[in-house]
């Protein structure tokens, strides 16, 4: 549950009975954390839902691999990959990054296309 030398405070899931049953429960607790799980209603975790689907199905899908330390690369890149490159389609298909960037300069691009040159690349909606 730590990696490379460090030590996680909290586990976070969603509330599916792998996250919820005792014996995962008793391994979080004897590890020295506390479980965090979120709340019920339209769309409960919805966006770490999205998430772990496309890392499945663009990444870990059909593939093993030989070594932890290639799988953590591997995941580190992706990670990479999926905020600063990867187009999402609830972003008008811009990157997280850009639309972040974007929003950091102008309230605008929250309401509104936006137009900032050199941050966004694309008209961004909400």
């Amino acid at each position: 549950m730590a990696a490379a030398g460090l030590r996680a405070k909290a586990v976070r899931g969603d509330r599916a009975t792998e996250y919820m049953g005792a014996a995962f429960c008793a391994a979080v607790a004897a590890h020295g954390m506390r479980q965090s799980a979120s709340v019920r209603g339209p769309g409960d975790n919805a966006h770490a839902e999205s998430f772990w689907h496309s890392l499945k199905a663009e990444l870990t899908r059909g593939v093993a691999f030989p070594t932890d330390h290639a799988l953590r690369t591997a995941l580190r890149q992706y990670i990479r990959y999926y905020n600063c490159t990867r187009l999402h389609s609830s972003l008008n298909y811009t990157s997280p990054i850009a639309f972040e960037r974007c929003a950091a300069q102008s309230h605008e691009c929250q309401r509104k296309w936006c137009k900032i040159p050199g941050q966004c690349g694309r008209r961004v909606r909400r």
